[in-house]
């Protein structure tokens, strides 16, 4: 092993999913459930700066469109229950468009892994979505037997979501990472700060979602993780990583500081 630790976020970073897979996955849900909502790419811009799917289904409870067309429940447990169900069938339907091939891998994380796996890297995925969501978009990207590899903390493994940065304290737990050699992927600002938060370098990839978002404590931040034949573009670089089209583990090196070191 090479000592060296890589923590992915999941959505928006192995695959730009927030449009195009767990937007519309909401609103066929609200649909099934004859809920009168249909979040607009703007609305779902503004859901997303809370962190996790039941959570942002929860701000419903609130709606008046909701509360006039169904019995909302008075009591915690029946709110729990409903936001259960509900959140069940928005990730079975998520989970059919990913194994669909509707979302894409993002440049460069598929190459970046294969690099880091051969090198002996600890691989792991640390998001707030849901565990089976997480895992088919991770086995979807980076294939079954790759997948394997990884530590995959999702959901409501912990009990406050990103920006908070129990997860990532848990990654390093439970990977037994050294955090002064471990650089986590992220492309929001509230994995930014989670990330941070526990320590922990972040090299930022922005999504569709969060390109105008400040990511100022970030160490690299790009478009993507980039292809020898398909460059990224690096928006800002504080720590002289040198990246030269594509992210490499000698760039990881760099964004925690350790760019002399070779495992």
């Amino acid at each position: 092993m090479s000592g060296f630790t890589l923590i992915f976020d999941c959505d928006g970073v192995l695959s730009d999913t927030e449009r195009e897979g767990h937007l519309p996955a909401f609103n066929q849900t609200f649909a099934a459930e004859g809920l009168p909502v249909r979040w607009s790419e703007d609305e779902y811009a503004e859901k997303l700066l809370i962190g996790g799917g039941k959570e942002r289904m929860a701000t419903l409870f609130d709606d008046p469109r909701v509360q006039e067309a169904i019995d909302v429940p008075a009591d915690e447990a029946g709110r729990r229950e409903l936001l259960a169900r509900w959140h069940r069938r928005k990730t079975e339907i998520y989970r059919e468009m990913v194994m669909g091939g509707r979302l894409p891998p993002r440049p460069g994380v598929a190459r970046l892994v294969e690099q880091a796996a051969a090198e002996g890297w600890t691989l792991a995925v640390a998001s707030t979505s849901a565990e089976p969501s997480v895992r088919a978009v991770l086995e979807h990207v980076v294939g079954e037997e790759r997948a394997r590899d990884f530590t995959v903390l999702a959901g409501d493994v912990v009990s406050a979501k990103k920006p908070d940065p129990e997860i990532y304290h848990l990654a390093v737990e439970r990977t037994g990472a050294d955090p002064r050699r471990t650089v986590v992927v992220e492309d929001s600002r509230n994995g930014l700060l989670a990330a941070v938060g526990a320590g922990l370098p972040c090299l930022v990839t922005i999504s569709s979602y969060t390109g105008g978002e400040d990511h100022s404590e970030a160490c690299l931040v790009v478009s993507d993780l980039g292809e020898p034949d398909r460059p990224m573009r690096i928006i800002a670089d504080r720590c002289d990583a040198g990246a030269a089209g594509y992210v490499t583990t000698d760039v990881l090196r760099a964004c925690m500081g350790a760019r002399k070191e070779r495992p």
